[in-house]
């Protein structure tokens, strides 16, 4: 029997590989102890956010980095350790632990989204309840080049399994399709993610809201 979605309690998970080894591909725009403090930022920004945001009931910060895992549990995040290795892997073993705490929902949210908000995940979630498919729903926000996935609603939590990589975002689509389930395209400030120096100018351009700078 297909369960309907229900997003009244829907947990965030945070994906961190570690705090000194994240944003490689930021080496040709920072240093070393230039790419630390701004992966440091961006995971205090995160956690500040799923931790204040009045519709998330929790947080799962699944990292292989002690340091990163001492972070997140001064935010309230509930922390595990990483033991398969990759991004998708790594998101199951966070799901288990939410599903383990009730989760209804999940709201799969890199550290990389300089927009990020109790406000911008308050609103994502709230399209999501919004939806009242009656069945499963799946929620997506593209990167701001449509291919990639900036952050995930699934619910129920296991509608779908996690798909990150290159082509994330149409092959979330259908594995919705697949799934039976509804799937919504969200746009907003939470398109832009920070992977290269060029989304790195982008974020702190003027006009920045997640989309490319004019």
């Amino acid at each position: 029997m297909t369960l309907p979605a229900d997003l009244s309690r829907t947990w965030a998970l945070v994906p961190l590989r570690g705090l000194k080894d994240a944003k490689t591909r930021l080496r040709s725009a920072l240093d070393a102890e230039q790419r630390l403090a701004l992966v440091r930022d961006m995971a205090t920004r995160t956690l500040t956010a799923t931790r204040d945001a009045r519709l998330l009931a929790g947080t799962v910060l699944v990292t292989a980095d002690p340091d990163a895992a001492a972070l997140a549990e001064t935010f309230g995040a509930r922390t595990i350790v990483q033991r398969l290795p990759g991004l998708n892997a790594a998101l199951r073993e966070a799901r288990a632990a939410a599903v383990g705490a009730g989760a209804s929902a999940i709201l799969v949210l890199p550290i990389d989204l300089p927009a990020v908000s109790a406000e911008a995940i308050n609103a994502v979630l709230t399209v999501a309840e919004s939806v009242g498919a009656g069945g499963p729903i799946v929620l997506a926000i593209p990167d701001r080049h449509g291919t990639g996935t900036n952050a995930l609603v699934v619910s129920p939590p296991v509608a779908i399994e996690p798909a990150f990589g290159e082509g994330s975002f149409a092959a979330h689509q259908a594995a919705a399709a697949t799934a039976g389930a509804t799937f919504v395209r969200l746009e907003g400030p939470l398109t832009l993610d920070v992977d290269t120096g060029a989304d790195l100018l982008a974020a702190i351009a003027p006009d920045a809201d997640g989309r490319d700078a004019a």
